[in-house]
């Protein structure tokens, strides 16, 4: 018997077998990304239910030398959650741990173990008269624990921030096997160094999150939802400052969409088509919300397109009227990764730069990119009020797939360069996973980085959590 199969026996004891898969054709789709980017191998998925056994499971493995993938819905674009090729590893997943456990209306707080999905989590506040105040396309199967591994962000931060300012408490297994519990749901507590934030968006390489204490906002009276054709994000600026200028804090969304885009979405995807006249240049998607019940929200958004409209900063414009009109609308953004998809290749770019500076990027890469690739298409879209634009790039219709993957470096180079000529970041929501660790020594070297391997040999010295992200070779 090898080492491999007893450590695989003795978690099955521990685990008990409906809680361990050791099956190539189930081990299978844990060990594939969301895009088909990375393939890898594992001895086994791990599927605890609790977290003191999942401790025990960790400790198992650290004393094999096993490396262990914490993996929550497999929604990453970056291969963070994927298994490397060498296969002396096991993938753990939390979907067993989706209890949510306590919400507390007056502290305006949740306690959730990590498998808990987003969806899930939001339909919980929304019972209680509350809501959760993150939103992303992925949030039917994206889990808690992932979520918060990778910082994600969405159509939401504009007004309440990242995953990492609605994080009030976690619990975490560390690389050895210990519970590290900072589940306390203080606003302030100036006790030493904030080890929660340290885990959040470290992508499981510094420990593995098992339950978090999240905060809730009271649930919207009112929102109003208008779809605006633009002449270009110039515009879209112009318009995000003149919704500002009225009422910051009615902003819920404010999304940005181009014109191709919005076509290849309309052209592409079954039962949606653009409520406009006429096509524009480009797009944007702004909601509005209050608290407030006797609130005239639709006066707000109708003075404020007025406006625009004589300004020359809103071309035309649709308000929803009802349910079922937002949903369609919202369709019209969240629908632009899928059309992508069914238009070719893609090569995705999560960037990030000043707010006031999304304009430059948008014309400067797009100048940059069109003259590497003569026919691309070029579809950047995204959360345009706090500075994170997806620019992605479709095929050509001219050229294969492969033809067009080839050219992946040069394009997000490109990219890169203008964005760091900016001062944006290449990863602005996505994280880094193994698809971006190549880019961190230009971008994060020097002391930064320094530190940042320091961290990690400090909380993983073995190297077992999720080997191959976030960070290259020392």
């Amino acid at each position: 018997m090898t080492p491999d199969t007893t450590l695989i026996e003795t978690l099955t004891n521990l685990l008990g077998p409906s809680s361990i898969l050791t099956t190539p054709s189930d081990i299978a789709p844990y060990c594939t990304d969301w895009r088909n980017l990375y393939h890898g191998h594992a001895l086994a998925v791990l599927r605890p239910a609790d977290t003191h056994t999942l401790a025990k499971a960790v400790a198992l493995c650290a004393e094999h030398a096993i490396t262990i993938v914490p993996q929550g819905g497999n929604t990453g674009l970056c291969g963070g959650a994927t298994p490397n090729p060498e296969g002396r590893s096991v993938v753990l997943t939390l979907s067993r741990m989706n209890r949510i456990e306590t919400l507390e209306p007056l502290d305006h707080t949740m306690v959730l173990e990590a498998g808990v999905t987003l969806a899930t989590a939001q339909e919980k506040a929304a019972a209680h008269g509350m809501m959760l105040p993150l939103s992303i396309a992925s949030e039917g199967s994206a889990q808690i624990g992932g979520i918060i591994a990778a910082n994600a962000g969405g159509s939401r931060t504009v007004r309440y921030g990242n995953t990492r300012e609605l994080v009030l408490g976690l619990e975490a297994v560390t690389a050895d096997g210990r519970i590290l519990d900072l589940m306390r749901p203080l606003r302030k507590d100036n006790t030493g160094y904030a080890l929660r934030q340290l885990l959040i968006g470290s992508e499981g390489t510094l420990a593995i999150v098992t339950r978090a204490i999240l905060q809730l906002q009271p649930a919207l009276a009112k929102t109003e939802l208008a779809l605006c054709a633009i002449p270009d994000a110039t515009a879209a600026l112009a318009l995000f400052a003149a919704f500002r200028a009225k009422d910051p804090m009615a902003v819920e969304a404010f999304e940005f969409m181009s014109g191709p885009g919005m076509a290849l979405t309309t052209d592409l995807i079954d039962g949606l088509s653009l409520p406009l006249e006429e096509a524009a240049p480009a797009y944007v998607l702004v909601e509005l919300g209050t608290r407030d019940s006797a609130r005239d929200l639709r006066a707000l958004m109708e003075t404020v397109l007025e406006s625009a409209l004589e300004d020359g900063h809103v071309l035309d414009a649709v308000l929803a009227e009802n349910q079922t009109q937002s949903a369609q609308l919202w369709r019209l953004r969240e629908e632009h990764t899928e059309a992508q998809r069914l238009a070719g290749a893609s090569i995705k770019n999560d960037v990030s730069v000043p707010v006031r500076a999304v304009p430059a990027l948008i014309d400067r890469a797009t100048e940059a990119c069109a003259a590497l690739v003569p026919g691309i298409r070029i579809v950047p879209f995204g959360h345009i009020g706090d500075g994170n634009i997806h620019f992605n790039l479709v095929q050509p219709e001219t050229m294969s797939g492969p033809d067009f993957l080839a050219q992946s470096d040069r394009l997000t180079n490109a990219v890169n360069t203008v964005v760091k000529d900016l001062g944006g970041s290449f990863s602005a929501e996505h994280g880094v996973g193994q698809l971006k660790t190549k880019l961190m020594p230009d971008w994060r070297g020097g002391a930064e980085l320094d530190l940042m391997h320091r961290i990690k040999n400090a909380l993983d010295p073995k190297g077992l959590l999720n080997p191959g992200k976030v960070l290259p070779p020392a």
